[in-house]
Parts: structure tokens; sequence; C-alpha cells
């Protein structure tokens, strides 16, 4: 495999010669998957995937990959000696069991790589102190990969992790970190907890938010609400950044806040619809990801459960590479009332636009084959905000009325907060 810096500016060449790279790399990637990979080598063999015919254009021949294949076959997807892995990480399981994924010491480096690619985007540099709030620990890889992009990037790590409010607090006056790194729900309530106790977060340095785990954009890539928050809070800009531990490649916005770019030498990034039928640009389904120059565990074609589209257009900034609009929702949320179909994200989109709802969690349970019960639980701060305001605002915005209880704060922190997540927990599936 070439040397990974040989590639850094590829995004910013022309279409064609992003498309002839890549179809070089795909290559590369293909072979050696059927050389190391006895999943891919059965794969291929039962299938009759002639991989000499294989490009972009008909990477569709080749059949998808799910968390299932990872579950089941995670033994016969490893392509290296078991002694060469130097890191094991588990997913985040938004949705089911977390899978078991192994990096070697080249994919670590292609790690630092990627996300030192990402943060060079949203405008970090070598002289940015960057405060990590989300956790090295527990085999989760977000922590340790943003903090080998911080090195590689040369700034300054302050790991302080999945720590409270006081501590931040306490490092923030101490360190002036000039960039924030985490979920965007606890960055905001980081900021309204720095106001509370007289430090303004507008005035503690901090310039640039780098936010993982949640969405910070609608499907028209306008700020949700904690988007807007977190800018007026802190008056810093807020880029928003997606990838998962399978991938290991992230999608992560530039100074234009514009979508995700993805780095054509490090994955290929399709949309399909429920059959499975790739989708043109700009069309909603399901993220399929194609990471390239991975060693340990190598994956073609891996469906990522994520609903989302892509972009085509050149970007603001210069890069002409395909680029991830936001995440609508999680594949398997989908839920269905009153025959309209919905993803929890558009629930949540409404909810943060009412003033007066602090915080809130969704749960679904099945009224039977064609329908889902919808219940809302939250919690408000303004007495203007009644059951009844906010069913009229779900119903305008979902053409469905779920039911919405008016909860104590205390009740709705404990079941969002839960201890062992290291995001918020705002969707329980009874289904």
């Amino acid at each position: 495999m070439k040397n990974l810096s040989s590639y850094k500016n590829l995004e910013f060449a022309s279409l064609k010669k992003i498309k002839a790279a890549q179809n070089l790399l795909l290559k590369a990637h293909l072979n050696y998957c059927r050389k190391n990979s006895p999943f891919y080598r059965k794969l291929f063999k039962e299938k009759n995937v002639d991989l000499k015919k294989i490009n972009l254009d008909n990477l569709a021949a080749i059949p998808l990959t799910g968390k299932a294949d990872i579950e089941k076959y995670n033994d016969a997807l490893l392509a290296v000696p078991a002694e060469k892995i130097e890191d094991i990480v588990l997913s985040s399981g938004t949705c089911g069991q977390p899978t078991k994924i192994s990096y070697n010491a080249w994919d670590l480096n292609r790690l630092a790589y990627n996300e030192k690619q990402s943060f060079a985007a949203c405008g970090l540099t070598a002289q940015d102190r960057v405060l990590l709030t989300c956790t090295m620990d527990r085999c989760f890889v977000a922590g340790l990969a943003y903090y080998l992009g911080i090195r590689a990037i040369g700034a300054a790590a302050i790991r302080n992790g999945l720590n409270s409010l006081e501590s931040h607090l306490g490092l923030i006056k101490r360190l002036k970190p000039t960039a924030i790194i985490g979920v965007p729900s606890f960055i905001r309530k980081l900021g309204l907890f720095l106001n509370q106790q007289g430090y303004p977060a507008a005035k503690s340095g901090v310039r640039k938010i780098i936010c993982i785990g949640e969405p910070l954009r609608d499907k028209n890539l306008k700020f949700l609400k904690v988007g807007e928050d977190l800018e007026k809070i802190w008056k810093a800009k807020a880029y928003s950044t997606y990838s998962s531990s399978e991938i290991v490649s992230t999608f992560c916005e530039c100074t234009a806040q514009s979508g995700g770019h993805l780095h054509p030498e490090l994955a290929i990034a399709e949309i399909v619809d429920d059959q499975n039928r790739v989708l043109p640009a700009g069309k909603i389904g399901e993220l399929v990801v194609t990471p390239l120059q991975i060693q340990a565990m190598p994956l073609v074609r891996f469906k990522t459960g994520d609903i989302s589209f892509l972009i085509e257009q050149p970007c603001p900034c210069g890069r002409k590479s395909m680029r991830l609009g936001s995440i609508l929702g999680r594949k398997k949320q989908m839920m269905k009332v009153q025959g309209t179909t919905f993803y929890p994200q558009a629930i949540y989109s409404c909810l943060e636009t009412i003033k007066g709802i602090n915080e809130y969690y969704i749960q679904a349970s099945s009224a039977g084959t064609l329908s889902d019960n919808i219940e809302i639980y939250t919690c408000v701060d303004d007495p203007a905000c009644t059951q009844a305001l906010i069913q009229q605002k779900l119903q305008a915005y979902l053409r469905v009325t779920p039911k919405v209880f008016i909860c104590d704060e205390q009740l709705i922190k404990e079941r969002v907060y839960t201890a062992g997540s290291r995001k918020p927990v705002r969707f329980i599936d009874q289904r």
C-alpha cells in the first residue's frame, strides 16, 4: 500500500482524477480481500464475482456486507494473523449487540491520517489546544481516533473524557482550550453550565466545536436547534462529523459547513434503497461504505444502517470529492404511524424548535404489524410549553399526533443519560 500522504490533496483534484485514483485503490482493495480475507475469498467464489471486471461503475455486482455478517463471521473477516492485531474496539451498539473490530499498526496509522485530514478541513491547526470530552476507554474507538488525529496535526490534546461539568470547567479555566470535541447536547449543557458559574462560554477562548454522535443539521443542511445553540452560547463555529468503528473513515465538515467530506483515498460511499439498489446523489437511503486501504478487517460495501444522502456538487471550500449529507436516522429505528413513516430524528428536529423543552426521549411500541405507538416524554421549564402545544407542533411537523407526557426533569435525565452509554439515549424501542 502506498504512503497515505501521497493522496492528501486528492479531494481537491478533478472528478476524473479522483475516479481514476479510486478505481486503482478499489482494485487493490478487492485483490487484498480475495488474497487475505477468508470471508471475502469465499464470497467472491460463491457469487462468481470476477474482480477483473469490477470498478466504481459496477461495484454493486458485489453483495453487501451487514453488521450481522461481522458478528457471525468475525474470525473469517480477519485478514492478518492474530498476533498482528494492536487494538480491538467495540461498536457503540446503537441498535443491537456491539461488534468487535480489529486494527493492526497500519490501520491505526490510517486512522490518525483520516482524522488529521478531517480536522485540517474544519480549521484545526498545531496552534490549537483541544478538549476531548469523549472516552478513550471501554473499547470505544472515538476518543482514540480523535486523540491520534490531534497528535497527527500537531495540536495539544486535553483528555478529560466523559467527566463532570465541574471537571471540564476547571480544565477550561486552567488550560484554555481553543476547541472542543464531543456530543453536541453535552457541549451545549457544558456551555450553559459555564454561564451559570459566572465564566461565560463565549469568553472562554473556545472557537471550534467538533460534534460527534448526534446530528447537527437537518436534511437541508440547516442547523438544528442544538447547532444554533452551540454557536450562540460559545460564539464558536460548530462542525459535524460522522463515522463508525467498522468503516474507520470520517465524513467531517470543512469551514464551509456544507456536508461531511469524504476522503476519496480512504473510502467509497454509496446510497441504497430498501431493495439494495444504488441511488443517485441527492436521493435518501441507507449509507454503504467500502473503506479503502484497511489491512486487519477490510470490508466491502458495508451497510452502515444510517439513513442519509450524497452531495456531488463541488464544495465552496474547493474540494470536489463526494460529501455526505445529514444523518436522518437509523434504518432499524424507522417508525410507521397512521400510514406515515419517519425516523426519531424527525421528532428530535421538531422538539428542538419548541421553546421550553429541556430534555426528552421517545418510546416506541408495536400497535400491530402495520403501525407503531409513539410516546414522547418531556420536561419543560416554561408553563406556556403545554402538552397541547407540543402535540400541535408535532402534528404540524409530522402529520401525526404522538402521545406527549410532561414529566419530572430528574426522571427524564435518568432515562436519557444511562450508565455505560457514551451518547444520550433518546430513543427506546420496545417493538
